[in-house]
């Protein structure tokens, strides 16, 4: 008896590694860069002083719809990556997880952030569905169109309207530009992602923004982030925000010219390298927004 409560405790473990792998919980940089435009969006509408409980709800429907987008993701993905250095090893690809289980899981982890509904107003619920339709669909685009990292800026940014109706109950002009600018970002870091595998990519059938832009994808992942820049700036002059933030945005145009660095030879690893870089990216610019807010309050 004592050798099968030991068997099955074993089993549980492995189980429970193969959810935790396959929601990604273990890599954090998809959460962060799905964090950060959130933060920046909840700072801007409050003004610097967003609610703690709607921080900590934001923050945890973050890390909630982030996994089930890796879920989900990686359902859709099941039969490509195998195929893939970088993903032939993810629980679904091995079969430590089968597709059932992972459409189960895709489907609790959403009904887990719906109960984070009761902290949230009218406008941001009506809101909330298209940020599941959006991590939902997603991974399915890339068979289909080169464009998926547009489709993406608009999933990973879907947090941002949703921060300003949580905080202002409506959807002024500035969520969208700040949206705009999300898109712009996510288009950028994740061609660069889609550099690291774009060799197995075509193997397989699968489009990216990688090899649409071919020769070109060095040249405009720095334009995406140029882009990203000066919308972000045209934010921060509309809200008055001031040399703090521009200090922040100029941090950020470091970390963009070092990931042209690492672009330059366009080896995988590199690149990866470089889509991770933009963790730093995206908290420079919520750095320079926290001091800017921080210096009005002294």
């Amino acid at each position: 008896m004592e050798m099968q409560d030991t068997v099955a405790a074993r089993r549980i473990r492995m189980k429970a590694s193969a959810y935790w792998r396959l929601m990604r919980l273990h890599r954090p940089i998809g959460s962060l860069l799905l964090l950060w435009p959130t933060l920046w969006a909840l700072w801007l509408a409050a003004h610097g002083r967003p609610p703690l409980s709607l921080v900590i709800v934001f923050v945890l429907g973050v890390i909630l719809m982030r996994s089930a987008g890796c879920v989900i993701n990686d359902y859709a993905d099941r039969d490509f990556d195998g195929h893939v250095w970088r993903t032939k090893e993810r629980p679904l690809a091995t079969g430590e997880v089968g597709a059932r289980e992972a459409l189960i899981l895709f489907a609790v982890l959403c009904l887990i952030t719906a109960t984070l509904a009761r902290w949230l107003n009218d406008l941001t619920l009506e809101l909330a569905p298209v940020a599941v339709v959006l991590a939902a669909s997603y991974p399915f685009l890339k068979r289909y169109t080169h464009l998926p990292q547009v489709y993406l800026g608009l999933a990973f940014g879907w947090g941002i309207p949703m921060a300003y109706a949580a905080v202002q109950n409506r959807l002024p002009a500035q969520a969208w530009w700040v949206l705009a600018a999300n898109i712009c970002w996510t288009i950028a870091y994740d061609t660069a992602y889609a550099m690291a595998d774009r060799a197995d990519d075509r193997k397989i059938g699968v489009k990216s923004t990688a090899i649409l832009f071919g020769r070109l994808d060095r040249f405009m992942v720095g334009f995406f982030h140029v882009l990203t820049l000066l919308l972000l700036y045209r934010v921060g002059q509309q809200a008055h925000l001031g040399l703090w933030y521009d200090a922040g945005l100029a941090g950020a145009s470091g970390f963009a010219v070092y990931q042209q660095k690492l672009l330059w030879h366009r080896r995988p690893a590199e690149c990866f390298r470089a889509f991770v870089n933009n963790n730093w990216f995206g908290s420079s610019v919520f750095a320079g927004l926290l001091l800017a807010y921080l210096g009005r309050s002294l």
